[in-house]
Order: C-alpha cells, then structure tokens, then sequence
C-alpha cells in the first residue's frame, strides 16, 4: 500500500451532532471546548502614563478591564505600571490567533524598545510614544503581521 493510498483509507472524524438545547460548535477544532465558545481573541497594548513619560507594553483578552486594573480600579494590576496612574491607551494590537503569538509579538516589542538608542534630551510623553511606535516599524518588518491590527489612539 503507497502513502496516498493510506491517507486515502484513513476515516475523517466527523463532529456528532450538538445535544438537544446546545448551540452548534463553530467546527473549529481551536475553538474552546466550553459550551462551543471561540477561545476569547489577544491583543497587545501600549499604555501611556498622564503624568509623566512612561510607557507600558502588556498583552491581555479583555483590553477594558486590564486598563482598570492599571489604574488602581480594580485588583491584579502590574506592579511596573503603578507609579505611572493614570494610564491612558495609546495604540491596541488586535488580531492574534493565540497566546503565544500575542506574547511573541509583545516581547519583540519590548526587547526592540530598550534596544533602540534613546534621543539625549529630556524625556516627554510625545518623545516616548515616538519611541515605542519606532520599535512597533521594527517589529512589524521582523514579524508576519498582516493580519494584525494597529490601531493608535491620541489622547
């Protein structure tokens, strides 16, 4: 028996259908096992501290209730972003397929920004921002990140 002949025999397993009162799965084999639901999407964002020139570069699910916890609102922010409350969004990656991805590219940003040369000049918010929206080109031509969306925000 030749390899494709063997592929051929093999059977495809086919979904069963959903119980009685259960919605359908998507038939994504990613999508989470929980009641069918599609795993909650990543994204990576850039936070800028309103009172002094300090960004923060993290990687959540829920952008909304992150942001919260940064600014004190709720329990569970970083430790690193404290000092800098409150924080306002300054750029929101979206379209990741997974976790890793999310933290892949999350980590090439930070280690691309501390990596850059700084300008010697007194830090503002605008010299940071323009900082970290350099190392964010750099990724980008390090990455495959064309189905990613970067979505900056002035504020």
């Amino acid at each position: 028996m030749t390899l494709t002949a063997a592929f051929r025999a093999a059977k495809i397993p086919r979904a069963l259908p959903p119980k009685r009162g259960e919605a359908a799965a998507s038939g994504d084999p990613s999508a989470g096992a929980a009641k069918g639901k599609a795993p909650p999407p990543w994204c990576v964002y850039l936070i800028s501290s309103s009172r002094i020139p300090r960004t923060y570069v993290g990687v959540t699910t829920d952008f909304p209730r992150r942001l919260r916890q940064h600014n004190g609102e709720l329990k569970g922010g970083a430790k690193a972003a404290s000092a800098g409350r409150p924080w306002n969004l300054a750029c929101l990656v979206e379209g990741f397929v997974s976790k890793s991805e999310a933290c892949e590219f999350e980590s090439k940003w930070k280690n691309i920004s501390r990596k850059m040369s700084r300008k010697r000049t007194e830090p503002s918010v605008e010299s940071v921002l323009q900082h970290r929206q350099a190392a964010l080109s750099k990724v980008e031509t390090s990455m495959d990140c064309i189905h990613l969306q970067i979505k900056w925000h002035s504020s």
